[in-house]
C-alpha cells in the first residue's frame, strides 16, 4: 500500500494536472498579412496633418485608421497608429489620457516583433508614468527598452530617461553611477543631441550634490546645443545654469533665467516657459516683477484651457468612432472566437489524453520507486541495529564473560573470597545485559511513555550520581508524535549511557522544554569533559546526532575536558 502522506500528494498532484489541462489555452494561427490600402491612406492623411501641426486632425485620422485594422492587416498598422496617438496626447500633457490609449492596446500588441516599434511604445509609457509620479512603474517600462535590440541612440536616450526619474527620486548618485561611463564613449559622443542632454543630466545630479564639477557639464553641454540650434534644449541647460548661480550670482542668475525664457517661449513649450517665470517672479523685484506675474497668470489660464480641451477632443473622438464601428467589431470578434474555439478544441483535447496518460505513468513510476526505497531503507535501518548490537554484545560481554570463565576455572571457588568475587562479576555481566535489552527493546508511546521514560532515566540514578530532571511533567506528551517520543526516549538513553561508561559524573541536569512549533533538550553533567576538536563523533555521539538528523532537527555539542559535558537539542514538532 501507498503511505498515507504520499497518497496525499500524489492525489494533489494528479487533481491539479488533470484541472490544468481542462483549461482553455489559446491557439495561435499563423495568418499571411498584407497592407490594407484604405488603412494605408488614411495613416498618410493623419501624417500630413500632423507634421503640420494640426494635432486634433492627425489624432482622428490615426483613431479612425486604428478602428478599421482587421486580424488580417499588419499589426505594425495599428501598432503605428496608437503609438502616433499616444504621442500626440503626451505632447499635449494629457499623460493619463495617452496611457490609457496605449495599455489597452498592449495586449493586441503582444506579437509585435519590430523592436523600434516596441521602443517607442515603452518609452511614451514610461514618460507617461514618469510624469504622474509613479517612477517604479516608469522605470520598469524604460528598462524594458533598454533590454530591446535597438540602435546605440535609443539605448542612449532610454539610459537618459531612466537617468531624469533617478533625478525625479533624488537619486543622484545612482544618476552619476548609471550616466558617468557613458560620457567617455565615442559612439555616445556621436549622437550630439542626446550626448548634450546626457551631460546636462549629469551636471545637474552635481549641482544637487554640490560639486564644483556641475558648471564644466553645463557649459559643454551648452556647447553643443548652441551649435544643433535646438530652442527647447538651450532653455533647459540656460535654466539650469540660473539655479546654479542663483545663490552666488543673482545678475547672473537672472541673465540666465531670461535667456532660458527667451527659448521656451520661442519653442511654444508653455509648461517650461511657466517654471521661468516663476524663477523670475521669485527673484524680480519692481515693473518686471509685475510684468512676469502677469504674464504667468494670463499663461496659466490660457493653458488650462488648452489641455482640457484637447482632452476632451481625444475623448469625443475616440467615443464617436467606437461606437460607428462597434457592431462591426463584435460581429467580427465573435467569428474569430467561434474558428478558434473549433480549431483548438481538438487540440485541447489530444494534450489532455497526454496528460493524463503522462500522469498515470509517472505515478506508477513514483509509487514503485518509493516503495522500493523504503524497503531498501528498511532494511538498511535492520542491519545497522543489528551490527550495533553484536558489536556492542562482544565490545562490552564478551572479554568479561571469557574472563569470568577462565577465573571459574583457576580459582578454588571453596573460597569465600573468589566465590563472591566471581558472583559480584557475573552480576555485573547481568545487569549491562539488562541494560542492552532495554536500550533496543520496542518503546512504550501511549499514555504510559512518561512513566516509562521516568523509569528508564531512574535507573541511571545511583548512590554516586545525581540526576535532577525539570520540565518532563508540563509537556502534554498525548499530542506529540509517537515517531518525536521515541526519538526522545532514545536520545536520552544514549546521552546518559555515555555518560555511565565515559563522564564519571556525579551529577546530571535535564530541561525538558516545549515552543510552539519545538521541543528543546538541554542536557549538562559535572564529568570529566572531552575535546571536541579531538573527536570525533563516534558511537555515542554519532547516534545522537543521526536520530536528530532524521526528523530535521539540530544539536550543540559544548564540552572541554574537566569542564563537564553539554548538550543543546531542538526538535521539530510539525516535521
Amino acid at each position: 500500500m501507498i503511505p498515507q502522506r504520499i497518497h496525499t500528494y500524489l492525489s494533489i498532484f494528479l487533481t491539479l494536472v488533470v484541472f490544468s489541462s481542462c483549461q482553455k489555452k489559446p491557439v495561435a494561427i499563423t495568418q499571411k498579412t498584407k497592407p490594407n490600402p484604405e488603412i494605408r491612406q488614411l495613416i498618410a492623411t493623419a501624417d500630413k496633418f500632423r507634421a503640420s501641426k494640426q494635432l486634433d486632425s492627425a489624432f482622428y485620422y490615426y483613431n479612425k485608421a486604428k478602428i478599421n485594422c482587421t486580424p488580417t492587416n499588419p499589426i505594425s498598422d495599428y501598432a503605428y497608429c496608437v503609438t502616433n496617438m499616444a504621442d500626440i496626447q503626451q505632447t499635449l500633457d494629457d499623460f493619463l489620457g495617452s496611457e490609457t490609449t496605449l495599455v489597452k492596446a498592449l495586449p493586441l500588441l503582444s506579437s509585435l516583433k519590430n523592436p523600434d516599434s516596441l521602443w517607442k511604445i515603452y518609452t511614451i509609457l514610461g514618460t507617461n508614468y514618469s510624469n504622474i509620479y509613479n517612477y517604479d512603474t516608469a522605470l520598469s517600462y524604460f528598462y524594458k527598452a533598454l533590454y530591446l535590440n535597438t540602435g546605440v541612440v535609443k539605448k542612449l536616450t532610454t539610459k537618459n530617461n531612466i537617468g531624469a526619474v533617478f533625478i525625479k527620486q533624488k537619486k543622484y548618485n545612482a544618476c552619476l553611477q548609471l550616466l558617468l561611463p557613458l560620457s567617455s564613449s565615442t559612439s555616445v559622443q556621436e549622437s550630439r543631441e542626446q550626448y548634450s542632454r546626457l551631460l546636462d543630466n549629469i551636471g545637474f545630479c552635481y549641482f544637487k550634490l554640490e560639486k564644483k564639477e556641475a558648471l564644466l557639464y553645463y557649459t559643454k553641454s551648452l556647447e553643443i546645443k548652441s551649435e544643433l540650434k535646438d530652442a527647447y534644449q538651450l532653455g533647459k541647460t540656460y535654466y539650469h545654469l540660473a539655479e546654479y548661480y542663483q545663490k552666488n550670482n543673482l545678475p547672473l542668475s537672472i541673465k540666465y533665467a531670461k535667456l532660458s525664457y527667451e527659448k521656451h517661449r520661442n519653442s511654444d513649450c508653455i509648461d517650461q516657459t511657466l517654471k521661468v517665470l516663476a524663477f523670475l517672479i521669485k527673484n524680480d523685484s519692481g515693473k518686471e516683477l509685475e510684468k512676469n506675474s502677469i504674464t504667468y497668470v494670463k499663461l496659466t489660464d490660457s493653458i488650462s484651457e488648452v489641455k482640457q480641451k484637447a482632452k476632451n477632443l481625444f475623448a469625443r473622438i475616440k467615443y464617436d468612432s467606437k461606437k460607428e464601428k462597434d457592431e462591426n467589431l463584435k460581429l467580427k470578434a465573435q467569428k474569430i472566437k467561434n474558428e478558434l474555439q473549433l480549431e483548438g478544441q481538438e487540440t485541447r483535447n489530444n494534450i489532455s489524453y497526454i496528460i493524463i496518460l503522462l500522469t498515470l505513468v509517472l505515478i506508477l513510476i513514483l509509487y514503485f520507486y518509493l516503495n522500493s526505497r523504503a524497503n531498501r531503507e528498511k532494511l538498511k535501518a535492520t542491519y545497522h541495529s543489528e551490527t550495533r548490537i553484536s558489536k556492542k554484545l562482544h565490545d562490552e560481554l564478551a572479554n568479561d564473560v571469557y574472563h569470568a570463565m577462565a577465573f571459574a576455572e583457576n580459582r578454588d571457588l571453596s573460597i569465600i573470597e573468589n566465590k563472591n568475587n566471581l558472583i559480584n562479576s557475573l552480576t555485573d555481566i547481568y545487569s549491562r545485559t539488562t541494560d542492552i535489552s532495554k536500550e533496543n527493546c520496542p518503546i512504550i508511546t501511549d499514555i504510559n511513555y512518561i512513566i516509562s521514560l521516568k523509569e528508564m532515566i531512574s535507573g541511571f540514578n545511583t548512590s554516586n550520581v545525581t540526576i535532577v530532571l525539570s520540565g518532563l511533567d508540563t509537556i502534554l506528551w498525548d499530542e506529540i508524535e509517537k515517531t518525536k517520543k521515541i526519538n526522545i526516549y532514545r536520545i536520552l538513553q544514549e546521552l546518559l549511557v555515555n555518560m555511565k561508561k565515559h563522564s564519571k559524573a556525579t551529577l546530571i541536569g535535564i530541561t525538558i522544554k516545549k515552543t510552539t512549533d519545538v521541543i528543546l533538550i538541554n542536557y549538562a553533567d559535572n564529568g570529566q569533559g572531552i575535546d571536541l576538536k579531538k573527536i570525533g563523533f563516534k558511537n555515542g555521539l554519532q547516534n545522537i546526532e543521526n536520530r536528530i538528523a532524521t526528523i530535521k532537527g539540530g544539536v550543540t555539542f559544548d564540552s572541554n575536558p574537566k569542564e563537564g559535558f553539554k548538550v543543546f537539542i531542538k526538535l521539530p514538532l510539525y516535521h
